[in-house]
This record gives C-alpha cells, sequence and structure tokens, in this order.
C-alpha cells in the first residue's frame, strides 16, 4: 500500500522529471539545472560527471537548435524515506535541415529530498533505438488568421509558452490576495498533490474526449468562462467542444493523442500546467503527427478541478502519405477504435 508520504513524494518526483525535459527543451539552464541538487552527477555516455557540466552543454547546444520534445513517460518511482529511485521512457524529437529523428531511451535516475525539495542526484541515460527519417515540418509565418491561429515553439524568451505561463502565474497571484494559507506544510503538499492527480484526469479524459469525438466529455473538463486556442477551433471550451468533435469526425480516419511530461503547480484553488502532446491522424491520405504541448491554467470550483484555459503550443510535425494498413500483418487484430460510443472503452469503463 502506498501511504500519504509516498504519494506526495511520486507527485513531487513526476514534476521534477517534467522539469528537466522542460529545461532541456527550453534552452533553459536555470530550469535544467533546478531539477538537479548540487553535487549531482550524470552518465550520459557522451559525458559523465558533475550534472552542473552537462546543464551547461545542453542549454548551450539547444539555443540555436529547432524546436525539440523530451517526452518523458512510464514513471516507476521507489520511495524509502527520504531517497527514490525512478525508471522512466523517453522520447526524444530531434531534427536539423534534413533529417527529423525520434531517439528512443529510458533514465535511471536517483533522487533525494534535501531541505524538503526533492532533486535528483544522478542520472543515468540508457539509449533503446531510433528512427532518422526525411524531414518534413510545415511550421507557420505566423500569417494566419486569428481564428485559426497556432503558436509556435521556440528556445528561452521566445518561446509562446513562457508568455503564457507568465500570464497565467500573475493571474493567480492576483486572485489569491487575501486567500488564507494551509494550515501546515504537510497539508499543502498533500492538497497539490491530490490536485495534480485530479488535473492528470483532466488530461486524459481530453484525450479520450477529441479521440473518440465526445462532446459531453469535452464540455465537462473546461470551465463556462474557458478559452481554447487549438489552432483547428480558437473559442470557448464548448465552442471548442462541439466543433472539434465534427471535425474528428467528418475529416479524419482515426485520431490517436499521447499525453506525457505533465508539469502542474499548484496554488490553492488554481494551477498552472504544461503537458507534451504527441497527436496522430490520417487526413486527406495523409498520416500526419504533431509534437506540441498544452499550456494550462486550472481552476477549482465547487470542489471540482476544471479547465480555465488550453493553449496549444507546436513545436514540430511530419507529413507521410499515409501507410494504414488493416489487413495482412493487422488482420487478426480485430478490436479497433471507433468514434462515438461504440468504442470499446465506453463499455469497459461502466463495468465498474
Amino acid at each position: 500500500m502506498i501511504s500519504p508520504e509516498d504519494f506526495v513524494a511520486r507527485q513531487q518526483i513526476h514534476n521534477v522529471l517534467s522539469v528537466h525535459s522542460r529545461g532541456v527543451d527550453r534552452a533553459d539552464a536555470t530550469l535544467l539545472g533546478s531539477a538537479y541538487h548540487a553535487h549531482a552527477t550524470v552518465d550520459y555516455g557522451f559525458f559523465k560527471g558533475d550534472a552542473a557540466t552537462l546543464v551547461a552543454i545542453l542549454a548551450d547546444a539547444q539555443k540555436s537548435a529547432p524546436p525539440t520534445t523530451h517526452r518523458t513517460s512510464n514513471c516507476w518511482i521507489k520511495v524509502d524515506g527520504d531517497k527514490a529511485v525512478s525508471e522512466s521512457y523517453v522520447i526524444a524529437h530531434v531534427e536539423d535541415a534534413e533529417t527529423q529523428r525520434m531517439v528512443l531511451g529510458r533514465y535511471l535516475d536517483a533522487h533525494a529530498r534535501i531541505d524538503g525539495q526533492w532533486r535528483m542526484t544522478h542520472r543515468h541515460y540508457v539509449i533503446e533505438g531510433n528512427t532518422n527519417r526525411p524531414n518534413t515540418a510545415a511550421r507557420g509565418d505566423g500569417s494566419a488568421d486569428l481564428a485559426h491561429y497556432v503558436a509556435q515553439g521556440g528556445k528561452t524568451a521566445a518561446d509562446a509558452g513562457r508568455a503564457l505561463l507568465s500570464l497565467y502565474t500573475a493571474e493567480i497571484a492576483a486572485c489569491a490576495k487575501g486567500t488564507p494559507a494551509m494550515t501546515t506544510t504537510s497539508d499543502t503538499a498533500l492538497h497539490d498533490a491530490l490536485a495534480r492527480a485530479e488535473i492528470h484526469d483532466l488530461c486524459m479524459a481530453y484525450g479520450r474526449g477529441v479521440d473518440r469525438a465526445d462532446e459531453a466529455l469535452l464540455r465537462s473538463i473546461f470551465s463556462e468562462d474557458s478559452v481554447v486556442i487549438s489552432g483547428v477551433i480558437n473559442g470557448s471550451g464548448a465552442e471548442f467542444a462541439e466543433k472539434i468533435c465534427a471535425f474528428v469526425q467528418t475529416q479524419l480516419d482515426m485520431c490517436f493523442h499521447s499525453v506525457a511530461n505533465e508539469w502542474v503547480e499548484v496554488s490553492g484553488d488554481n494551477a498552472v500546467g504544461e503537458h507534451y502532446a504527441l497527436a496522430h491522424m490520417v487526413l486527406d491520405g495523409q498520416d500526419v503527427m504533431t509534437g506540441g504541448r498544452y499550456l494550462d491554467r486550472y481552476v477549482k470550483r465547487d470542489g471540482k478541478w476544471l479547465i480555465r484555459n488550453r493553449t496549444f503550443v507546436t513545436d514540430w510535425n511530419t507529413s507521410h502519405k499515409s501507410s494504414l494498413q488493416r489487413d495482412g500483418f493487422y488482420e487478426a487484430l480485430d478490436t479497433w477504435g471507433r468514434f462515438g460510443p461504440t468504442d470499446p472503452v465506453y463499455k469497459h469503463w461502466a463495468s465498474l
């Protein structure tokens, strides 16, 4: 059985793992360094030594590179008092003018809680595999009409996500004036951990809602005053739910959203978050895959966490003639995802 203390520790370590990926992808040495304790060490193969040196190497190398995404998932964490170890999977998208690469690997990490803060004390990177394909990325020039505008990812201060998180944080701080603080540090830690768990469920509901074209589910996760900027649909949460489901059902042959690297900071009944998204769809005979991030603001109303703002920031994309097959190698796999209530997840969910 997981104790409340271990639950809180796991939530905080998850956030640290996400901070590391965010720091690399934004070429932000300060953010990246905050994932490590002083005197931490690393083994990345090309560099073995103190983490501070690796932080400088990665941040400097990333500044002039196209947007990257390091999607940390499959996090398995074992806590023992003020120490912990973890294994997590990472899919890194890295590109240059000619090639788009997917690098598959794992992080084997050691963590410690020092002065109340969980951070890494050692990281060992293990590579598993890779894919290397011609670069087909298409990036907008910012001239799209505002009704379908989507922000482009960048490095350091040029990243649109930084401005959004600053705005959301400032709004929360303004709303929090005069709000009483939690009774104890442990109360706050447990409150924040439970909030992150509920917000995780919101993000899972979003993925299912879009992929199954479930308008009712999508409507249920947004506040009444919500705003969603997705590029395909920009508008209120209710408008997004209605129009994205119509788009999915009429324009796509299939749709699949994977969410990872969930980072959430909680402040009472408000929170901000950044989540990495990988969306694959078949559109007009093309396999289109997009990598990006959801920049979110959350509110807790009537005891329920909801998405107040969601903005999608796109980092990269690929497009190839669709190779989707349903026969041959795949013929024996007879349960396929569907749009709407005939998808098997609804019967499965109702069984409990």
